[in-house]
Order: C-alpha cells, then structure tokens, then sequence
C-alpha cells in the first residue's frame, strides 16, 4: 500500500462456538501469525503450489468466517510433513491429505506456523493436496491498510461493507498459505458466499454467482496471484463496465464496482482508466492481467494492489495534478508487485520505489517537466535517510516498512528519485529497456509472451549492467547500501569551481556532473570521485541545473530537525493545555 509505516498491533479474538466440532489447539491468545517474511522454513521452500481453491463464507453480524482451502503442492524434495502459514484464531473442523481425514495430534500450530505430519512420505515430483475446513473470528484492522485484517464496516445507509488487507500481517489472516513474496499459487479459484444481496466482486475472471436460501456464492478465478494480493471485497456495490482497446491491438474489460449513490463520481473516476493504462502500455508494456481483466473496488480502507481488483478509497478527492494519485499508484502495482514480484521483503523497493516513481512519471506524460519535478522534489523533502533502502538480509515485512528500524517510506520516495538518477545518468532508452527486462524479464514484451516473474535487488543491478555494458555497482552500492546520500563538496580555487563526492565509507562514486556557466552546461566527469570545471567570473554558475542527481541537502536535514522540534514543542504544549483545562 501506498507510502506507509507500518504498524503491527496484537489482538484478542474471539471465536465462533460449534459445540460438535473438534479443535486441535482449543486455546488460543493471541489474533497474530508469524510476522511476514524472514527466512523461508526448509519445508516450504520443498513446495511447489499448484492450486488453491478457496471458499469462504462471511458472517457480517458475527464478524467472522467459515472457510474451505484445497491446496495442491508438487515436491521439489521428499516430503514427510507440510508447513504453512495459518493464523491461530482459527478453529480447524477437519483436515485430510490426499482424501484421508487426519486426527487432530497429526498437525501442530505454533505461533501461527502450522505442521501437518503427512501420512506417507510424498516422493519428489509427486503432488500432495490438504484440504483444511475451519471458522473463526480473523484479525480485525484497526487502522487499515496500515496495520492489516478485516475491515467490517458499513455504508452510509447502514448495509455491510467488508474489505480485507493483509500485505503486513499477509495471507494467513484468513486462509492457510506460504506467506512469502515466492510463495504464489500457480492458480486460485475463488467461491465467496455472502448474504443476499451483496456483491462479492473478486481477483481474476468472474465464473459466476448461485443464489440459495438468502445466499450468493460468487466464483473466481485468477493466475499466480501474489501472495497477499488475495482479496475479499463485500457490499451493496454497481459495477461500471467497459472495454479496453490496447495499442497492441487487443482489446480487455475494466470494471470498477462502487458504492450506490456514487454515480457521478464514480463514472469522473472509471474515465481515468483509459489514459492511465494507455501511460502504462506505453511507457513500461503490456498489461500483464489482460486474459482477466482491470478491476478495481470500493473500499473503506485507503487502498491495496490486490491484482485485478485492486482497492480504493481515496475518496474521490480532487488533486491538483489532474487525476486520482491512489488509483494511479495502486494500478502501478499490477506491473510492480503482481507482474514482477520481489524476492524478498528486502527487495520491496521493486514494487515501492517503482510504484512511486510512476506518479511523476504520469505527471510528466500529460503536463510536462515542472509537475515531475515538482512530485519528485516533494518525495525528496519527505525522504529521511536513516537505513538503507536495501539491507542484503532476508527481512520481515515490518522490518522494511518500520522507519524506526528499517527503511520505511525511504523505499518509496528515496527509491523512486533514485531511479529518477538513473535514468539522468544512462538515458531514457536503456532506463525503459531496463525496466521492461525488470518486469517481463525480456526487453520486447507483447501479449502472450512473458509470465510472471520473480526479482532481486542483486538481479536488477545485473540487467542495468548487462543492458548498459558498463557497470554501475558504484551507483546501487551507494544508494541502496547505505542510508546516507553522496555529498558534493563545492569549493573555489581561482577561477575554477572544485567539485569532490563525498560518501559513506569513502566509497568510490564517479557521478558525473553538469555545471551551467553563463549559457552553457559543462559536464565534470568525476571519474575518480572530484571534478574541475573553470569559471571564472561567469554567472551564473549553477551546480546540476537539471536537478538529475540525488544529493546531500544539508538545510533539508536543518529543517527536519526543525520540524521534529516543532512537533514535539506542539505535542508538549497541547498536553499541558489539556491538563489545565482538566484541572477546572
């Protein structure tokens, strides 16, 4: 989700009593998993997901579920248990391997990891499939997107609106998985069954709905989903539909399904798809989705990349670069994040960054330089430079989104003008060239010949330095490996203006650099980290005119600290006040 610190809260749950059912682990504390991400167990990384056919049933006056996972695996190894994520608020009801049904010692839960000792060894090759039917009361969000769960909220005429969003705390809120970035099934298959008459518009393609006894089951079905990207989206929603004609030649739906009452609005909001996805073909490819469709839903939370059925709600604020930036970042994601997916926690600045980057690229597409400019420098402004954006640890997904250990929003705004360097320093042809190899893992990407696809921060220095044949370790070491940005040290001699990069650890940085003197713009190349360029009594001088190099700034850190400073003052004179006024 969009520019956030993340946020994990522990939670008392309740559960749903079915006085004939036998639970495994009657007692249970606590609403959390294990936090997302870290190092995969041995187990899982022996699996290969083929299939999940998920079915839930929700409960909106309970707050709560009843669902059915049948999950299909390949082993890459032997296999003699299965491990998978599942979140302990759970009651499971029955579980069996293969069609046999397990007694309840033959699976443990701790700590939300769950291990099912398998009857017989699975041999390498070989498929296993479990199927787990549980119910319970799953983790409710108090503040989402930012700390994850259910969200059970109503509309404004006071009918169920239900969303999840579940990137932090990820997909074992609500259904049993391999909670990690290259933990993605193969192939999904949906079937939500809600009260009539909600709607229960999903990820992938629709199959259909049934309606019995006041209930409708809505079918769905999607390919290699990323792993919280799984959605479940309830309410008393419309659907605006329409067809997509690509400049590839083909053509595929769109649907964003809103709020009755909303009309208007949500028709203002359903004309920015065109331009935006014509932008995204255009500058990055094809979209990756299209045997499915775009799809995008009302929500009550901010947003989330759930592929093709991606979040909003936003609102339908008006923003004074001309269109929705949530619905533009969140649709960034199918590219960055669903299509290409990151490695690890460590490299989310892939889906981050990239996301990031593409609102002032969006900027500069329909008004020009100045609102790119603008974007970017505001992302400057916000960036702290406290960790680095990469780490090269396997991590959680707290200790990436946490900006009090970790890089935090730095993955969003510094990453993106980092990529905005880097197309400075190379040039737009290899930039996109790169980018496309990123994202489809080929340079020529056209409906039908690429898949999803799995990256590393380690990978994508490979593709720079392969596309540009000259290797840019120097740039990536700097800027992603360490929190602090490159100094440039401005000093005159005479008539000359010295120019020296400073960095962390002294590393070697040979940025080139442009002066503009008087009406010319003379490139320092600082191939050994210092550059001299005469000037004389020229003016103006300017040090890198264009703003194309992501730099030191010492009064951007003279006014955070001035800004902490004030906050804090604030904070401590609002307190004071209200102590006072509690006094009277």
């Amino acid at each position: 989700m969009s520019f956030r610190t993340r946020v994990l809260a522990a939670c008392a749950a309740s559960f749903l009593a079915l006085s004939t059912a036998q639970a495994a682990e009657p007692l249970k504390t606590s609403a959390l998993s294990l936090d997302t991400g870290g190092p995969m167990p041995v187990e899982q990384q022996a699996l290969g997901f083929e299939r999940a056919d998920l079915k839930f049933k929700i409960f909106p006056d309970k707050k709560a579920i009843e669902g059915e996972a049948t999950l299909t695996f390949t082993a890459k190894s032997p296999l003699d248990k299965l491990v998978l994520d599942f979140d302990r608020v759970f009651t499971i009801r029955k579980l069996t391997i293969d069609g046999k049904t397990l007694k309840p010692s033959a699976w443990t839960n701790p700590e939300g990891r769950m291990t099912i000792t398998l009857p017989r060894k699975v041999a390498k090759g070989r498929q296993v499939t479990v199927v787990i039917a549980y119910d319970g009361v799953p983790l409710e969000a108090k503040k989402a997107p930012w700390d994850g769960g259910f969200v059970w909220a109503k509309t404004p005429d006071g009918q169920p609106w239900i969303a999840t969003a579940v990137q932090g705390e990820g997909c074992d809120l609500f259904w049993p998985c391999i909670d990690y970035p290259t933990g993605e099934p193969k192939l999904v298959d949906l079937h939500i069954t809600v009260p009539a008459p909600l709607v229960a518009p999903a990820n992938g393609v629709f199959k259909g709905m049934t309606e019995k006894d006041g209930w409708r089951t809505y079918n769905w079905e999607t390919k290699n989903p990323n792993t919280y990207a799984i959605a479940l989206d309830v309410g008393p929603f419309e659907e605006l539909t329409a067809t997509y004609k690509s400049r590839f030649g083909d053509s595929f739906p769109m649907s964003f399904w809103h709020l009755k009452g909303d009309g208007e609005k949500a028709k203002a909001l359903f004309a920015e798809f065109t331009p935006m996805l014509d932008f995204y073909e255009q500058m990055i490819g094809p979209y990756p989705f299209r045997d499915e469709k775009m799809g995008v839903v009302e929500t009550p939370h901010l947003g989330m990349e759930h592929q093709t059925i991606n979040a909003y709600g936003n609102g339908y604020r008006k923003d004074v670069y001309g269109f929705d930036w949530l619905l533009q970042h969140e649709f960034a994601h199918e590219w960055f994040g669903n299509q290409v997916t990151d490695l690890d926690n460590d490299d989310m600045w892939i889906h981050e960054g990239y996301g990031s980057y593409m609102q002032p690229l969006y900027s500069q597409w329909l008004h020009g330089d100045m609102e790119y400019m603008a974007r970017l420098n505001q992302m400057r402004v916000d960036t702290r430079n406290k960790s680095p954006i990469v780490s090269g640890k396997q991590l959680r997904e707290d200790d990436v989104y946490n900006g009090d250990h970790g890089p935090g929003n730095d993955i969003y705004y510094k990453a993106a003008n980092v990529l905005h360097t880097l197309r400075a320093l190379i040039g737009d042809e290899d930039f996109f060239k790169i980018t496309r190899i990123a994202v489809y893992g080929r340079p020529d990407p056209k409906p039908g010949n690429f898949t999803t696809r799995y990256l590393g921060t380690k990978d994508y220095i490979k593709i720079v330095n392969d596309v540009t044949g000259k290797d840019y370790g120097w740039f990536f070491d700097v800027y992603f490996y360490e929190p602090q940005l490159p100094d440039l040290i401005q000093t005159r001699e005479g008539g000359d203006l010295v120019l020296k990069w400073k960095t962390p650890k002294d590393k070697p940085f040979p940025m080139p650099v442009e002066v503009k003197v008087g009406d010319k713009i003379v490139t320092a190349p600082m191939t050994d980290g210092t550059g001299r360029v005469n000037v004389g009594d020229t003016v103006p001088v300017i040090v890198d005119p264009a703003s194309k190099i992501l730099r030191r700034a010492p009064y951007l850190e003279q006014y955070h600290a001035w800004k902490a400073a004030k906050d804090e003052a604030d904070k401590a004179a609002a307190a004071q006040k209200q102590a006072e006024t509690s006094k009277k």
